[in-house]
């Protein structure tokens, strides 16, 4: 398996630099839509700065928050600590990562489109084959038809197709979906898709 490209470890660890300098630790429109159907044992898989994982945690979920960023998992791990909260925060290489149990939800908002097509679905299969029976799976990717690339390294990334991730989770039970286009650096725009579903 290949990991995440280095120029994507790059630039989101500038990114996760400039925020935690800033204190911007707001949820982005993702993060809320997934926070009301979070409970139990929750896995976060690239969670960036954690400000879903520490909502969550608020919430009375135990947590464990993965990421490629030694800034986003260092930052997280200190905000966890200062509120007492049941949160687990450890570096990980997320291409090659396997999730080794189940739990009651996995989320992966922004994360599998910074693989090769092989490695972004063997990551899927792998969240939809670990959640619990009555469990959920919160998926969000960049899909087909954005012209926002820049945060890509060349052969490094995949743009799933509209639907594809329903179709992965089929038979599961739909609980959110939606897709949203946001402007982007030079002229160009970024559509997302996000999938929310509990498996029977």
């Amino acid at each position: 398996m290949i990991a995440v490209a280095t120029e994507s470890v790059r630039f989101f660890e500038n990114q996760f630099q400039r925020q935690v300098r800033e204190g911007e630790f707001v949820l982005n429109p993702f993060e809320r839509l997934t926070l009301p159907y979070l409970s139990g044992e929750v896995l976060d898989l690239g969670c960036g700065i954690g400000n879903l994982a520490l909502e969550a945690a608020r919430a009375g979920c135990r947590v464990t928050a993965l990421d490629g960023s030694v800034t986003a998992i260092g930052n997280l791990r200190e905000r966890a600590a200062c509120a007492g909260l049941a949160l687990e925060a450890r570096e990980a290489d997320l291409g090659r990562h396997r999730i080794e149990r189940d739990y009651d939800a996995i989320v992966a908002i922004g994360l599998l489109m910074f693989f090769p097509r092989e490695t972004a679905h063997a990551l899927l299969a792998d969240i939809a084959g670990h959640v619990r029976p009555g469990g959920v799976a919160a998926i969000n990717v960049l899909i087909e038809g954005t012209s926002y690339l820049g945060m890509f390294e060349p052969g490094h990334y995949h743009l799933f197709a509209p639907g594809a991730i329903q179709g992965v989770l089929a038979g599961w039970e739909i609980l959110a979906a939606s897709i949203d286009a946001f402007p982007a650096p030079g002229d160009s725009r970024k559509v997302f898709e996000t999938v929310i579903a509990r498996r029977p």
